[in-house]
């Protein structure tokens, strides 16, 4: 049984067990003594040990985040936007709590306010951040928590996918708004988006040197799951990227990602189509394979999706090009 007594004006909770260290904390009140000296025994009965809180109760999530950011992060291949997205958190008010109080209450309330800034998408990632940082010092660290409460808080609903395809002569629009601009690269990229359903980030880290121009092959290595995928290359992808050798880059583009993202905006502003952006081509890729009559496999084989609901989700095909094959 645990002892409750009362030390210098606050309340001392005493647990022993013999074969284990004692442990013992103050409370402003008698309930509060109570309940840390319930929760440590129940520990103690499930565990037979007690668990040590003390580095819970005197860390807090700052410094946990901080730790995860330093030594965890740069392992990963999306480092840069989640040590971005970590620093960000870290100006919240949130990151003075400690793990040991850290409840889900606060979590709630910080995702509430952040939906009033950000969207939802945002906020899922910044809890699924903390929820992992959590977790790792909770199985590395020596962090004691009975559980993670980030992983007992209700998640925003995510925005539902985009459905934007290419209309009418937007393809064509597009493309001459690119030949008059000072962007050389634009319409390459824009053509093989289209021609190969790549990321902008597999067309950007292209190496002439995993083309077959011969075999009409493309190797991407290192994708976005992690998994090397060959990309079959139309006769339209295959006369671009001759068009694009030159020999005095191994990569075929050599622009930089903001900088494509700002030449995209620009172009897209003087077209009018502002509501089109540059992963929709990827979208519009999938949607004309299927159309082509590729099947659910053949497709996955080329833009790399490994969940069929994902595959679905950037897939859209045109009811009316639907109802044609219908008869």
């Amino acid at each position: 049984m645990a002892t409750i007594r009362k030390l210098r004006g606050r309340w001392q909770a005493a647990v022993r067990r013999k074969g284990a260290q004692p442990r013992s904390k103050s409370f402003d009140t008698r309930a509060d003594a109570e309940r840390w000296a319930r929760s440590l025994e129940a520990e103690l009965d499930r565990n037979g040990a007690l668990p040590d809180t003390r580095p819970a109760e005197n860390t807090t999530l700052a410094q946990i985040l901080v730790r995860y950011r330093d030594e965890v992060s740069p392992n990963k291949r999306s480092h840069v936007s989640e040590i971005s997205r970590i620093n960000a958190i870290l100006r919240r008010p949130i990151c003075h709590r400690t793990l040991a109080l850290l409840s889900t209450a606060d979590l709630a309330a910080y995702r509430d306010e952040r939906l009033k800034a950000v969207a939802p998408a945002t906020v899922i990632r910044e809890l699924s951040t903390i929820s992992h940082a959590i977790d790792t010092a909770r199985r590395e660290w020596g962090i004691h928590l009975a559980q993670n409460p980030c992983r007992l808080v209700r998640r925003p609903s995510p925005p539902r996918g985009r459905t934007r395809r290419l209309e009418g002569g937007e393809e064509q629009l597009l493309l001459a708004a690119a030949d008059k601009g000072r962007v050389r690269y634009l319409r390459p990229l824009i053509v093989l988006a289209i021609e190969t359903g790549m990321r902008r980030g597999e067309l950007l880290s292209l190496l002439w040197e995993h083309i077959d121009l011969e075999k009409r092959v493309a190797h991407l290595p290192m994708t976005k799951n992690g998994v090397p995928r060959d990309v079959p290359l139309s006769t339209r992808a295959v006369e671009t990227l001759r068009g694009l050798q030159t020999g005095e880059s191994a990569t075929v583009f050599t622009a930089a990602p903001n900088a494509v993202r700002l030449a995209w905006e620009r172009l897209t502003r003087r077209v009018g189509l502002q509501d089109l952006h540059l992963h929709d081509l990827r979208h519009e890729a999938v949607s004309r394979l299927f159309e082509k009559g590729l099947n659910v496999a053949e497709v996955a084989s080329i833009s790399g999706h490994r969940e069929l609901r994902m595959l679905a989700r950037y897939t859209h095909l045109r009811a009316a090009d639907l109802a044609g094959r219908l008869g």
